[in-house]
């Protein structure tokens, strides 16, 4: 894709501290970015709450914040720099979730500021269950079969719906099936169920028909604006499915 000469100021958002989904992934590619972006001219700011990471390296960016990532402290960030542009895809779920709360607080339209490498709806739709299904059977793939649900009562009244257990329980805007599972019996669906509403910050989850023993295939696929298309990575996995959380 061609420079952006529109936008000068780019400000990054951070993973946070490591934890499991979201490692040293997400500092290798920040960094990188970091490079990329102020090779092509552009200013860069980072805020990052965990200093030991390499995107923390002076060296990388032209402004460099260690804070908390909540919307108040990045708020703040943003009154000081004033980036023209905010890229939260190389933050993981965290630079995601938060992007996502400052575009609804309004913080981005009150400062002018562009939402870049990934729209807010389309984090909504990668990120919303139910939306991401809908986009799915929309373009004509085929899906489990699944129910959102945002309470225990209506998830008991669409479990005839599914069938027999095992049933999987999948959280909306959450990392590396935080807070899902796989509910083999009654009991185990009720407490699963409990633990993904809370775990979810709109208190949705998906129950979805179960998918044990398939084989499974992961394609990494890289599209741009002009519905230009490469296949970066293409995976036959050892285990079927249900063994790792990403199947999630």
């Amino acid at each position: 894709m061609p420079r952006r000469n529109d936008i000068e100021h780019i400000l990054i958002i951070g993973s946070g501290p490591i934890i499991i989904g979201q490692a040293c992934e997400f500092d290798y590619s920040g960094a990188q970015a970091c490079k990329a972006l102020r090779e092509e001219g552009y200013r860069v700011s980072l805020v990052n709450s965990n200093p030991a990471t390499i995107m923390t390296d002076p060296e990388f960016a032209d402004a460099t914040y260690v804070e908390p990532l909540t919307v108040e402290s990045v708020t703040k960030i943003i009154e000081r720099e004033k980036p023209d542009a905010l890229l939260p895809t190389l933050g993981g779920q965290t630079g995601l979730n938060l992007s996502l709360d400052l575009f609804s607080a309004g913080i981005l339209d009150d400062h002018d500021i562009e939402m870049i490498g990934a729209k807010p709806d389309a984090i909504k739709k990668g990120e919303d269950r139910e939306l991401f299904k809908q986009a799915m059977v929309e373009i004509g793939l085929d899906v489990a079969l699944s129910f959102s649900v945002h309470s225990l009562e209506e998830a008991r009244d669409k479990l005839p719906d599914l069938g027999d257990f095992p049933i999987i329980l999948r959280p909306a805007y959450t990392l590396g099936g935080t807070g899902g599972g796989i509910a083999y019996n009654r009991e185990e669906f009720d407490q699963m169920l409990r633990q993904g509403l809370d775990a979810s910050p709109i208190g949705q989850v998906l129950m979805e028909e179960c998918l044990l023993g398939w084989k499974e295939y992961e394609m990494e696929v890289m599209r741009d604006y002009k519905d230009q298309c490469v296949v970066i990575c293409s995976i036959e996995n050892f285990d079927p499915m249900g063994v790792h959380t990403g199947d999630s």
